[in-house]
Order: structure tokens, then C-alpha cells, then sequence
């Protein structure tokens, strides 16, 4: 065989899995995913800060990410809850359909709110989009791993990270766009079909293979199960706690820099159209070039390896800004940061969540995986919507970013630290075996 057969042959070899058919599923799932998380990030800092909102009241807007952390404790319904009428397509596709529609009326609502005449409304409009999509993304999580072979976990998070990528930025993109032409509302409707994706997907392959009811559903004793076990199973784990600990500092810097990325475009002076070429056209194919990396580095690095090397390179990726912002208006160097940042993103967020998924326990997949995403962010967004304002004022943007970067060194130690003794395989779950 010559060396060009050969080398078209591993390059062939690289894409495969990422064309079978649970990697595609992933991919439009993470489409429906990544749509809501834009309406009420960046596309709702642009509307606010365009709106004359002032810096404060805009970061404190971040709080509706919270709703996402507090997922948890309505993900067991999705789990051990049976809907009526819909109920016998199956748990899984039954849950998808409804918590698509709640989020395209949710969007719908925040459509039609005015940020600069009742601001409490758009509170309101935003807190649901934030429930709904939480919601919606209980589902898809769920729907995704238990689709997924074990096998498939690296390249099927990395289809998600795509999806999700483009769902997030074509809906920004398209809510920048028609905002400028039409206005708010029309931008906000026509992203709710982003959700439709998902519940196509649902509709055509149906109930998960790999699915396993983890209760009875007769009595109230098998529902208690369903609240606690999840969390009981887990937690029984050698080294569980640490686990946990490790998901919730390890993106603390990562998710306070990436919520105050428009405010920064804003300040420096970068139109709607600008930060619709550089933010979401270069940041897309940035991304996507992250991904793909990530998906080759895990099967070629495996789990340990490739997660701690994407760790350093997101902390990495803030001081990016930290040097665009000392350079000013300029359009290389935003397209410079965001690439950069982009790339670490896409690639971490495939071998993070391959990893995440796989600390799973298949009967309770929606609960356990959202008591996983959950907490993996909550610091962060808890920090973002009460001081990171504050902080921008006082340190100015520059030193928030160096500060952000090293709000990610305790979470590169502690995975150093439970890869050497044992303890990110002991915690392992069923999700990750075949």
C-alpha cells in the first residue's frame, strides 16, 4: 500500500465515526441545545446594552443562567415521570416534544418584552426561557448519552459541541441580523425554530436503545427513589466529593470571561455587524476546528490526558482578551482572541463532556447528568451576575482577564491531582462501559 493510499485512508478513518448515525442524532440535538443559551447571553447583552441599560443591571442579567444550575432538582421527572397522553411514544421522545414546545413559547414570550420600558417583564421573559431551556436540555442530555455507544461517546460529544455551536451562534447571528432590519421581536421569533432540530430527531429514532426505567412509577415510595437515588448512587462512589468539587471550580474563570465577551466588543467601539463577522463568523470556524481536534485528541490521548491539556488551554485562552483590550478597536486582534478562545472551547468542550457523560449511571442519566452540568457552572455564573460589573469598573477589563485566568488554576491542580491516585477512573459510571 503507498504511503498516499495509506495516509487518505487515516484521514477517512479520523472522519467515520463522526457520520454514524448516533454522532449525526448528536449533532441536531446540540443544534436545539445551543439555540436558547443565545437568546438570553450574548443576543439579550447586545439588545440591553443597545437599549442604553447600564453595566451592572446588564452582568446581573446573567442570573438567568442560574435556572440552569438549578435544574437538578426537577431533572428526576424526566427520569421517573410518565406524561399522559404523549406518554406512550416513550419516556424520552415524550419529554422532548413537550420541552420543545415550552421553550418556543418561552422565546416567543421574550419576543415581545421591552427591555427599556419594563425591565421587570424582561426579567420575567428571561428567567423562562432560562426554565424551559433548562428543561429542553435535561432532555437532550439525556437523550444524547443514552443514544450514544460507548464508543461513540468522543466523537458523539464532539457532533453535540457542533450542533450546539451552531445552533448558539446561527441563532445570534440571525437575531443580529434581523434585529437590525426588523427589530427584536420578528429576530426572537424566528429563532424559535432552533428547537425543531431536536424533536425531529426524537420523532425519527425514536426511544433510545440503551434507555433503562429506573423506577416502577406505582406507588410513593418508588417515587422517592426516583428523587433520591440518582444522587445516592453517585455519591456512594469512591472519591464522589472530589469529583463534584472538581466540577464546580474547574470553569469558574472560563464562564466569568465568556459572559462579558459583547460588554468588552460594546465598550470598544465594534458595530453589530463587526461582532456578527468576527465573534460569530470567525468564533464558528474556530470552533469547529476545536472540536474536530478534540475529537482525534481523545481518541488518541484518551480521557485524562486530553481533559487536563484542554484545561490549560481554556484558562490560557482569557488573557486573549486581556491583550485586545489593551489594543483597542481592532479587528485583527478580536479575530485573533476569539479564534484562540474558540478553538480551546470547542476542543475542551468535547473531552470534558465525554468525560462528564461518562460519570453517568445509565438508570438515572437526565437527573445525574444534569446534577453534572449543572454544577459545572454555577460558580461562575453566580460570580458573573453579582461582581462581574463591579470588577470591570474597578479593575478595568485588562486585569479581569488576567484575574480570570487565574481562577482557573485550582481546577487544572485537582484533575492533575485525581488522574495521579485513581480517582477519575474509581468514579467512573455505567454510561461509560460497554
Amino acid at each position: 500500500m503507498s504511503a498516499d493510499t495509506s495516509g487518505e485512508r487515516n484521514v477517512w478513518q479520523s472522519f467515520q465515526p463522526y457520520l454514524e448515525k448516533e454522532s449525526l442524532a448528536a449533532f441536531f440535538l446540540g443544534m436545539s441545545s445551543g439555540f436558547p443559551y443565545a437568546m438570553i447571553g450574548a443576543t439579550l447583552t447586545t439588545r440591553l446594552a443597545q437599549d442604553g441599560i447600564d453595566k451592572k443591571t446588564v452582568t446581573a442579567f446573567t442570573l438567568a443562567f442560574l435556572v440552569y444550575n438549578l435544574k437538578v432538582f426537577w431533572a428526576w421527572l424526566v427520569d421517573g415521570v410518565r406524561l399522559p397522553l404523549i406518554g406512550g411514544m416513550g419516556q424520552r421522545v415524550s419529554w422532548m416534544l413537550l420541552s420543545g414546545v415550552l421553550v418556543m413559547a418561552a422565546v416567543a414570550n421574550l419576543a415581545f418584552v421591552d427591555p427599556a420600558a419594563d425591565l421587570g417583564s424582561t426579567v420575567l421573559a428571561a428567567v423562562l426561557v432560562g426554565v424551559a431551556g433548562a428543561t429542553f436540555d435535561i432532555v437532550i442530555d439525556a437523550y444524547r448519552i443514552e443514544t450514544l455507544k460507548p464508543y461513540q461517546l468522543g466523537t458523539g460529544s464532539g457532533m453535540s459541541q457542533y450542533g450546539w455551536r451552531i445552533g448558539s451562534a446561527g441563532a445570534g447571528a440571525l437575531a443580529l441580523v434581523m434585529s437590525a432590519r426588523y427589530g427584536w421581536s420578528a429576530a426572537y421569533l424566528a429563532c424559535a425554530a432552533f428547537a425543531l432540530p431536536a424533536m425531529a430527531m426524537a420523532l425519527i429514532l425514536g426511544e433510545p436503545k440503551r434507555h433503562r426505567d429506573p423506577v416502577a412509577r406505582k406507588g410513593v415510595s418508588e417515587v422517592f427513589g426516583a428523587v433520591i437515588g440518582p444522587f445516592g448512587e453517585f455519591f456512594r462512589r469512591n472519591g464522589a466529593w472530589l469529583v463534584l468539587l472538581f466540577i464546580l471550580v474547574h470553569k469558574v474563570g472560563d464562564t466569568l470571561a465568556n459572559l462579558t465577551f459583547r460588554l468588552l466588543f460594546d465598550d470598544l467601539g465594534f458595530s453589530n455587524d463587526e461582532i456578527a463577522i468576527w465573534d460569530v463568523g470567525v468564533g464558528f470556524w474556530a470552533y469547529l476546528i476545536g472540536v474536530f481536534i478534540g475529537g482525534v485528541a481523545y481518541a488518541k490521548m484518551g480521557l485524562k490526558r486530553s481533559v487536563l491539556l484542554a484545561l490549560v488551554l481554556m484558562a490560557v485562552s482569557n488573557l486573549s482578551f486581556a491583550a485586545l483590550a489593551a489594543a483597542g478597536h481592532s479587528n485583527l486582534g478580536m479575530a485573533g482572541a476569539i479564534g484562540f478562545e474558540n478553538i480551546a472551547s470547542g476542543y475542551g468542550g468535547v473531552v470534558v463532556v465525554a468525560y462528564f457523560s461518562a460519570l453517568c449511571d445509565l438508570r438515572y442519566t437526565a437527573a445525574q447528568y444534569a446534577l453534572i452540568s449543572a454544577s459545572a457552572s454555577v460558580v461562575g455564573r453566580f460570580a458573573t451576575g453579582t461582581t462581574a460589573g463591579g470588577l470591570i469598573e474597578s479593575l478595568g477589563y485588562v486585569n479581569f482577564y488576567v484575574l480570570t485566568t487565574l481562577l482557573a488554576l485550582p481546577g487544572i491542580v485537582l484533575f492533575w491531582w485525581m488522574s495521579r491516585s485513581g480517582l477519575v477512573d474509581a468514579a467512573m459510571g455505567t454510561a461509560g462501559e460497554e
